[in-house]
C-alpha cells in the first residue's frame, strides 16, 4: 500500500532556483565591477544539503545540484557526507560540524573536506592524516560572535599556530557563520563581517598563505553582497524560500509540496467536541474532513486552530488536535467534499495566491521558522521526485 500523505519534490524547480541564484550573483558582480568595487568574478555556490537536504531528500537533491554546477555541497556531519558520496556524488563535500569527538576515518575513506573548528579537531585530523601518510585539505572556522564552534576571532595568534604548522594538513578556505543575517536591525551582522575580515588579515600575518573565504548563508546572500567573498552558502533559497522577514526579487519556486487525501467526511452537531482534549467545540452544524496526517509526519500540533489546508481550492481550517497520525479540517464552507479529495498542506490548488501555502506562511502560523517546517518532515512520508 502507498500512504495517502506524500511529499512531492520538484527537482526541475530546484535546478531552476540554482540558476536564478547564479544569475543574481553574476548580475550584482557586474554592477559592482562597473562601480569599481567588489570581486572581479561571481562567487561560487556551496549548496547546503544538510539535514536530509532540509527534508527534501539528500541523495536526489545532491545529484541535481551537482549536475546544476554547484562548486561544493555542504553537510552537517561525516555520516551525511558518506550517504551522498556512496550514492555516486563526486563533487567536493564540505562537513560543517564538530569533529573533535568523531571517528574521522570517513573523511579520508570518502574524500570529504572537514571543517576544523577547534584545536582538538585539528589534532585528530593531523594524527589520522599522518597515519595514512596523506596531506588533507580543510576549511578553518572562525567564531566572529555566534559563540558556537570556531576559533575566536580575537585570539588567533595563540590558538592557531599548532594547526597552521601541522605537516599533514593544508588550509584551503576560512569561513564564519552569521548569527543575525535575517534580522535587519541587528548590529551584530555587520560587526561579524568586519571581525571576519580582521581575522583574515591576522591569518596573513601568521603566514597562513592563500586561501578562499565564505560566510554568506541564504539571508546574508540576499542582504549584503559585501559578505559574498569567494563562495556563498545558500540553503533555504535553493529550496525556493527567502528567509523571513527578508524579501527578494529572486524568481524562486518552492521545491516541495506536501499533501494527503480525505479518508472520511462526517457531520458534527452544535456543542459536540472534536479531537483529543475536546478543545474544539462546534458552534454550528459542521462538516469535518478526516485526513491521515499528523505530527508523526511532521505537521506541528500548534496548527490546531491556527493553520489551514487546501481542499478543492479553498482554505479549510485545521480544527481539533493534530494527533500522531490524523487531523481534521472544517470543510463546512468548501462544498461537496468526498473521500479521495486531495488535501494540500504545502503547495498550490489553483492560480490565486490565496490558493497557495508555503513553508514561510505555515511557520508564521505556529511561531517558528520555515527551516523547521521543512526539516521535521517525517521519515515515513514518501518523497516523490
Amino acid at each position: 500500500m502507498i500512504r495517502c500523505t506524500a511529499a512531492r519534490v520538484n527537482l526541475d524547480a530546484l535546478a531552476s532556483n540554482f540558476r536564478a541564484l547564479e544569475a543574481y550573483l553574476a548580475a550584482d558582480t557586474v554592477l559592482n565591477r562597473a562601480a569599481g568595487a567588489g570581486p572581479s568574478r561571481p562567487p561560487g555556490i556551496i549548496a547546503v544539503v544538510k539535514a536530509n537536504a532540509y527534508g527534501h531528500g539528500a541523495v536526489a537533491v545532491a545529484r541535481t545540484l551537482e549536475s546544476a554546477g554547484a562548486t561544493m555541497l555542504a553537510v552537517a556531519d561525516i555520516e551525511e557526507g558518506v550517504e551522498i558520496r556512496e550514492a555516486g556524488v563526486r563533487a567536493p563535500i564540505l562537513v560543517f560540524g564538530a569533529l573533535s569527538v568523531s571517528d574521522v576515518a570517513g573523511v579520508f575513506d570518502h574524500r570529504l573536506t572537514p571543517t576544523v573548528a577547534s584545536p582538538g579537531a585539528g589534532r585528530a585530523l593531523e594524527a589520522a592524516a599522518a597515519a595514512r601518510a596523506v596531506r588533507l585539505k580543510y576549511h578553518l572556522k572562525i567564531d566572529t560572535g555566534l559563540n558556537r564552534l570556531g576559533f575566536r576571532h580575537d585570539n588567533l595568534p595563540r590558538t592557531l599556530i599548532e594547526l597552521l604548522t601541522s605537516p599533514h594538513l593544508e588550509l584551503e578556505a576560512v569561513h564564519t557563520h552569521f548569527g543575525t543575517a535575517d534580522e535587519p536591525e541587528s548590529p551584530l551582522f555587520d560587526r561579524q563581517r568586519r571581525q571576519f575580515e580582521a581575522a583574515s588579515r591576522v591569518l596573513d600575518e601568521l603566514g597562513a598563505g592563500p586561501r578562499l573565504r565564505h560566510a554568506a548563508n541564504s539571508a546574508a546572500l540576499v542582504r549584503d553582497s559585501r559578505g559574498w567573498y569567494d563562495f556563498v552558502r545558500p540553503g533555504l533559497l535553493l529550496y525556493g524560500l527567502v528567509p523571513p522577514p527578508l524579501h527578494s526579487t529572486l524568481a524562486l519556486t518552492p521545491v516541495m509540496s506536501l499533501g494527503s487525501r480525505v479518508v472520511a467526511v462526517k457531520g458534527v452537531r452544535v456543542g459536540e467536541a472534536v479531537g483529543y482534549g475536546a478543545r474544539f467545540v462546534a458552534a454550528r452544524p459542521t462538516r469535518l474532513a478526516v485526513v491521515p496526517a499528523g505530527y508523526a509526519d511532521g505537521l506541528d500540533r500548534r496548527l490546531e486552530g491556527r493553520g489551514v489546508a487546501l481542499v478543492r481550492g479553498c482554505r479549510a481550517p485545521i480544527v481539533g488536535a493534530v494527533s500522531m497520525d490524523m487531523l481534521t479540517v472544517d470543510v463546512t464552507d468548501v462544498g461537496d467534499v468526498a473521500p479521495g479529495d486531495e488535501v494540500v498542506f504545502l503547495g498550490s490548488q489553483g492560480p490565486s495566491p490565496w490558493q497557495t501555502i508555503d513553508a514561510r506562511e505555515m511557520a508564521s502560523w505556529i511561531g517558528t521558522i520555515p527551516y523547521e517546517v521543512l526539516c521535521r518532515l517525517g521519515s515515513r512520508v514518501e518523497r516523490q521526485y
